[in-house]
């Protein structure tokens, strides 16, 4: 969906002036589409989180299309696990051993999956900062997976990913998914999650994965469950 300057303002809750602000400097990142600015919601929720910004839980709310149930962020994080002591030394090695870790089926091409992550973080760093990056292919649906996971990687040690806080990365999320929709669904939960102090203090000092596992799902508790409900075709 491409979103508007008034969708982004209460999406983020700040003023359409403040939008355009962001925009003349260059800062929040757009399209021009008949002479009109428009806006992908995976890159404005992306970009909010690094930038430290209040999302509200209606606005993540509104991320999804709940014609299907989708799995909570504890759930896809208990699919895809959680790892320690993963190896590198820059970005692509880093990346390299991530994907030969996280739970993948067996049909999946890992390498093309690297090659996939790598091609997101030349477009733009995943660091969203304090030490955190969240990788992700930049088209999900390319990679044939049944449901959403999420893998949490902590590095052996510390690399820089050019994140917007300068600090080097110590902690990964990569997002597999099976959708956008699903895509955008755990990045707003992945994103409300890391606002929460206790979360966050957790993933920076590597944590226990009883503890971690915990923390995540009582944060997550305080967001309602996405609604089953018909959704009715679209006008031709």
């Amino acid at each position: 969906m491409k979103l508007t300057v008034r969708d982004v303002s209460e999406m983020l809750d700040v003023s359409e002036k403040t939008v355009y602000r962001w925009l003349s400097d260059g800062k929040l990142p757009a399209y021009r589409m008949s002479g009109q600015y428009r806006f992908s919601r995976a890159e404005v929720l992306e970009w909010a989180t690094a930038n430290k910004l209040n999302i509200s839980v209606g606005a993540l709310q509104e991320a999804e299309n709940p014609n299907q149930p989708l799995p909570t962020l504890p759930e896809a994080l208990q699919a895809g696990g959680i790892f320690y002591r993963i190896g590198g030394t820059d970005v692509e090695s880093v990346l390299r051993s991530v994907v030969e870790v996280v739970r993948l089926p067996d049909e999946v091409d890992r390498e093309f999956l690297l090659q996939a992550l790598l091609a997101r973080e030349q477009l733009a760093s995943t660091g969203i900062g304090d030490g955190i990056a969240v990788p992700h292919v930049r088209n999900p649906i390319v990679l044939h997976v049944d449901k959403p996971l999420v893998s949490l990687c902590f590095l052996e040690r510390p690399i820089d990913f050019g994140a917007l806080d300068g600090q080097p990365v110590q902690a990964l999320f990569t997002l597999i998914s099976p959708s956008a929709r699903a895509h955008l669904h755990l990045l707003s939960r992945l994103s409300f999650a890391l606002r929460d102090a206790e979360v966050k203090a957790l993933v920076l000092r590597q944590s226990v994965r009883e503890e971690l596992f915990e923390s995540i799902r009582r944060s997550s508790a305080h967001l309602p469950l996405p609604e089953l409900r018909e959704v009715q075709p679209a006008n031709e």
